[in-house]
Order: structure tokens, then sequence, then C-alpha cells
């Protein structure tokens, strides 16, 4: 079936869609992960990194980028025909951390994508979402060149939730970022009903 158009006989789904944010320190690989997955062209915000910048972006580590999300990325897929997920990827940078408030309205849940160079730059993320208690996964973007660590040395080192997924990916890889946006929803689902069933009746 065709999204959008119904089989023979079978009235159209009319899908669910729901709000995904993607979060993360600068250079993680937030913009990189939403184009490799979204079925339409990706709104992006991205800025040339400039000398007058230097002072206040690090990019120990990242020597190669020369660009900047400055306000937010904006993709979409379709995992299910009846399920639609649109992605809004966050802005890395502290001093554009204002906007999260804005973006964070009405999401399901959350992936922070964790680059093991600077893991350090993940905690402003986490923390973010466990004070607003959204639902979130950890991506841990396996960068070439990078070290490799155990998924649960990681995870000690963020100081994760025993309940908070944590995997491995590749933000340049269609197939790797489904698997993290299928985690992802199934968590805040999961999330979700527990939190239903802690309500008393």
């Amino acid at each position: 079936m065709i999204f959008g158009r119904s089989e023979r006989g079978k009235p159209p789904v009319e899908p669910v869609t729901l709000k995904i944010l993607v979060a993360g320190g600068f250079g993680a690989g937030k913009t990189t992960l939403v184009g490799a997955v979204s079925e339409i062209k990706p709104l992006r915000t991205e800025e040339l990194l400039t000398e007058a910048g230097r002072p206040v972006d690090d990019i120990k580590g990242v020597e190669g980028k020369n660009t900047t999300t400055v306000a937010m990325d904006f993709g979409r897929i379709t995992l299910r025909e009846d399920l639609v997920l649109y992605l809004f990827g966050t802005p890395g940078q502290d001093r554009f951390w204002f906007l999260w408030d804005e973006l964070a309205t009405g999401a399901l849940g959350a992936v922070v994508l964790a680059d093991t160079r600077r893991l350090e730059d993940s905690f402003a993320a986490v923390d973010y979402f466990e004070r607003r208690s959204i639902p979130f996964l950890v991506g841990v973007n396996c960068f070439d060149g990078a070290a490799r660590y155990p998924s649960q040395s990681v995870r000690a080192a963020l100081d994760l939730d025993p309940n908070v997924p944590l995997v491995l990916c590749d933000a340049r890889d269609r197939e790797s970022v489904k698997e993290v946006l299928i985690g992802v929803v199934q968590h805040a689902m999961a999330y979700a009903a527990d939190r239903r069933a802690s309500i008393p009746t």
C-alpha cells in the first residue's frame, strides 16, 4: 500500500503523528541523523561557524565541523502506514538552549545523541529530559576513528537510570536511525503506561 492511498475496498488509514526530539551536544550528529532518515527534504537552520564565535564554540574533538544549528532541524518519517514521526533536532550550543522549551512542547519522547569523544556534552540533555519527565533514549553515535566503549561503561559515565535505553548507532545510516526511533517510541509508550498504572483509581 502506498502511504496516503487506500487499498481497494478499504477506507484510507488516518495516521497517528508523534513528535520526537533529537538532542545532544554540539557536533554529536543531530542534523545528520534527521537528514539520514527523513522522507522529506529536511528543514535546516545551519549557519557557518565564525571567528567571532570561536571563544564560545568549543570544537575540540570535532575540528572538522564548520556549521552549527541555530534554531532546529525538522524531518518526517513514516514508520508504518498508521504511524508518522515528526523529528525536531535541537541546537547543541548552550546559547541556543532557550529554544528547547518551545521545541519540547507536545513531544512524546527524545533521543539524546552522544559522542564518546565529548561525552560530557550529553549531560545537559540528559538532565533536561529527566527534570521534565520526558522519556528518552541515549543513542551513542559511533564516529569513525572514535574509541569504542562497552554500553555499561557509557551508561555509568552518564549516570543513567536503569530504565533508560542505551543503544549504539550510526547517525548516517537510515536503518540504524530507524531502529533508534522505534526504540524511543516503544520506551515512551511503556513509560506512559507505567505512569497511568501508578495513578490511584
